[in-house]
């Protein structure tokens, strides 16, 4: 879990532990595989399943500000070769101001 939180907090440093936990259980067995631990940022299938299962379906908005959400937070990561999968998320779901809702 510091693992996640660690990367977590090098986009946000006062990242809340509970928020990336609740994030993580979301996650749960994906975490465990590192090819689905990562999200492929040049994988626009990858980047669609992000905007559908997380944007649209756990944090409940449309498909066009998921996918603006997404491309940037992709854009923010560009630098970072292996985008974490909870990382990434706790990122979209900051730029969609659902921190809280989670």
């Amino acid at each position: 879990m510091s693992d996640y939180l660690d990367n977590v907090r090098k986009y946000d440093a006062n990242a809340d532990e509970a928020v990336v936990f609740k994030i993580v259980k979301h996650l749960g067995i994906a975490l465990r595989n590192r090819d689905s631990s990562l999200v492929s940022a040049t994988d626009q299938k990858e980047l669609d399943r992000v905007r559908d299962s997380w944007c649209v379906k756990k944090l409940g908005v449309e498909a066009a500000a998921g996918e603006a959400a997404v491309a940037k937070v992709a854009q923010i990561m560009a630098g970072e070769r292996a985008k974490g999968r909870v990382t990434f998320y706790y990122l979209v779901a900051k730029e969609l101001g659902k921190l809280d809702t989670l």
